[in-house]
């Protein structure tokens, strides 16, 4: 069983880091443990996007951003997955460039460096030339970049259908299965 964290930065996109928590809540059974960690601007994003607070009660243990006692800041504890959603470029920047001035991207070095899986939900418009060598580099490293590109073939009803069809493709990725679209099936 996997253990996997969970990171937020403060990028626009909050509703994919909701949708993605409440679906890796109902799959409680496909790992053994979930961390989250904020930002204090993703909370204050997810405060103005979504017009509540209501990561305040999400099943997971949430740890500080400067808490470097929390288990995934190690290889030793063993977290398999690390899903960053969504991921601002500052934060992406700072992975490529090793710099771990956080728990965030401490966790996320710890993850390259052990070869365990990294997947940065990405969620800017334009790119720049050095977000793209930033994605290249994290690429090359072994992390994964998924751009919170939402896909519209399974017809999404609400701005959540619109979410999942992105979160999906990224539990896909951290090994959860999920039901959802599949293109010809």
């Amino acid at each position: 069983m996997q253990k996997i964290v969970v990171a937020m930065t403060g990028a626009s996109g909050s509703v994919y880091a909701k949708v993605l928590l409440e679906k890796l809540a109902a799959a409680k059974n496909q790992y053994e443990e979930v961390a989250l960690v904020m930002t204090e601007n993703a909370k204050d994003v997810w405060r103005t996007e979504l017009g509540n607070e209501s990561y305040k009660e999400l099943p997971f243990k949430t740890y500080s951003t400067m808490d470097f006692h929390a288990p995934f800041a190690s290889g030793s504890a063993r977290f398999t997955t690390m899903i960053i959603v969504p991921c601002s470029m500052g934060t992406l920047g700072r992975i490529a460039a090793g710099i771990s001035n956080d728990l965030i991207t401490r966790a996320a070095d710890v993850v390259l460096k052990e070869r365990r899986k990294l997947i940065c939900v990405v969620r800017d418009t334009p790119y720049s030339l050095i977000h793209i060598r930033n994605m290249e580099t994290v690429t090359l490293a072994g992390g994964i970049i998924a751009p919170a590109t939402p896909s519209f073939y399974s017809v999404p009803k609400t701005i959540e259908e619109v979410a999942a069809t992105v979160v999906d493709r990224v539990l896909d990725l951290a090994g959860i299965d999920v039901k959802t679209f599949r293109w010809g099936t």
